[in-house]
């Protein structure tokens, strides 16, 4: 199968962060766009105005009837259910249909790809690295699982597409997606279990990382964080490179925080950049931000435009995104969902306002993933002050029996601690004296954003 026969897409889940942003791409390539998704959303809005017929309801009567068999692409997301009328009417139809991982696979075979992996630090280390690219003027395109807020997008590009191109993309262990690409360069951030519906347990998605992992080109190059360096012990055809804060053979030295903004010296073999500041808090980005300084080096780009573009990058909606910034009153919003994920952004915000009392309300996502992980997520949200749990987040998955956020909420240490609804949220805040606040998770609370900014402001 080839792109080139096709001058029509219809994306099942056009929605989707990774699906909106291919969708995008095809829509810049000069073919039609069009799709269904479960529920509008900013995102889809966007991707209307843009020019791209988008749907919410699952009819067969509402699919463009300039679709064919012969000339349109069909690319569903995983959360597509197995009794969508639409794709079952497109799959009985003759049409080409394919996961959005092999559509990503596809794009990316003929150039030179940035592959980034791992449980947590993908997008904002994909982003870094594009965002330094961009910067330094090369051709290039990015392919996001989070909207930059340096370009307000998911898609990334800069220059013409040509042999030379440079491709960035995220390497989703989900369904074992990133074994659909084969890039010259991967950075593997981190592989603590997740995904276990899927792997089914955690040396089963360990195994996975070794393949993709075994997949990057002879000769390739693989930047990977010190504590999962194990996964590469076997590899012999590519150069490898271990990174971490202050282990590994690239780490940070005379580390200065302000306000959770860093200022450090990047340390490797043969090399000392110093001084780098970073334009976004939290001392994961840093790490992020060290992998993706080792990926631009590789590329030949200079130290002058890496410090640059590492000053000047404002970061990802939703990863670490201040809604509110004052003195008196903090409010940041956060897309972190597992439990390493919660423990270091917590810990961020205890470093950047020590004293302060830290308030977060959490809603956890999937019920296998809260089943899988309860202890964890209850130990990781006990390091805030005071913590609301919602409840699960559905998302793809059916209710599963007994599986509820009460699992986390029993084992939460903190001074003070309420289980609500997403209609409760705001009334129970309105009685709380709020100093630092976070709304974390992955699934539809980023809807609360709003209401709460709007009462906070309220009582400043």
């Amino acid at each position: 199968m080839t792109l080139k026969n096709y001058d029509s897409i219809y994306f099942l889940g056009i929605g989707g962060i990774g699906m909106s942003a291919l969708a995008r791409w095809f829509r810049h390539s000069g073919l039609k766009v069009a799709g269904y998704d479960r529920t509008a959303s900013p995102l889809t809005h966007e991707l209307m105005e843009e020019g791209m017929e988008i749907h919410f309801e699952d009819r067969v009567e509402m699919i463009p009837g300039y679709l064919t068999k012969e000339k349109t692409l069909i690319v569903f997301t995983p959360a597509i259910p197995k009794d969508h009328k639409e794709y079952n009417y497109l799959k009985a139809g003759g049409f080409t249909i394919v996961k959005r991982s092999e559509v990503l696979g596809m794009l990316t075979k003929n150039y030179k790809t940035v592959a980034v992996a791992g449980t947590h630090g993908k997008t904002t280390t994909s982003s870094l690295i594009a965002h330094i690219i961009k910067t330094a003027g090369k051709d290039m395109v990015a392919f996001l699982g989070g909207i930059t807020a340096n370009y307000d997008s998911n898609l990334v590009m800069h220059g013409n597409v040509s042999p030379q191109t440079i491709m960035v993309a995220e390497a989703d262990e989900f369904d074992r997606s990133f074994l659909r690409l084969f890039p010259q360069t991967a950075v593997v951030t981190s592989a603590d279990a997740d995904h276990l519906d899927i792997y089914g347990d955690h040396l089963q998605m360990l195994s996975a990382y070794k393949d993709f992992i075994n997949q990057i080109n002879k000769g390739g190059h693989l930047i990977i964080h010190e504590s999962v360096a194990s996964l590469a012990n076997e590899t012999k055809h590519i150069t490898k490179e271990t990174y971490g804060t202050n282990r590994g053979q690239f780490f940070a030295s005379n580390v200065k925080a302000q306000h959770g903004f860093f200022e450090f010296d990047l340390q490797g073999p043969g090399l000392k950049l110093e001084k780098i500041l970073l334009g976004v808090p939290g001392f994961h980005n840093m790490e992020n931000a060290i992998a993706a300084t080792v990926v631009a080096m590789q590329l030949g780009i200079d130290d002058k435009t890496i410090r640059a573009a590492l000053a000047s990058f404002t970061g990802v909606k939703r990863r670490f995104e201040f809604v509110i910034r004052t003195e008196k009153l903090i409010y940041i919003d956060d897309y972190a969902h597992h439990p390493a994920e919660i423990e270091a952004f917590l810990k961020s915000l205890k470093s950047m306002y020590t004293g302060k009392k830290i308030t977060v309300v959490f809603q956890p996502h999937l019920f296998t993933r809260t089943r899988d992980f309860a202890e964890g997520f209850s130990k990781s949200l006990s390091i805030a002050d005071e913590v609301l749990l919602l409840d699960i987040y559905p998302a793809r998955e059916e209710p599963i029996p007994g599986v509820t956020s009460d699992m986390l909420f029993k084992d939460i240490t903190s001074p003070v601690k309420v289980r609500c609804t997403k209609k409760d949220v705001v009334q129970n805040l309105e009685s709380m004296n709020i100093e630092v606040l976070a709304t974390v998770g992955a699934g539809d609370i980023d809807t609360m954003v709003k209401p709460i900014k709007e009462l906070l402001k309220r009582k400043m």
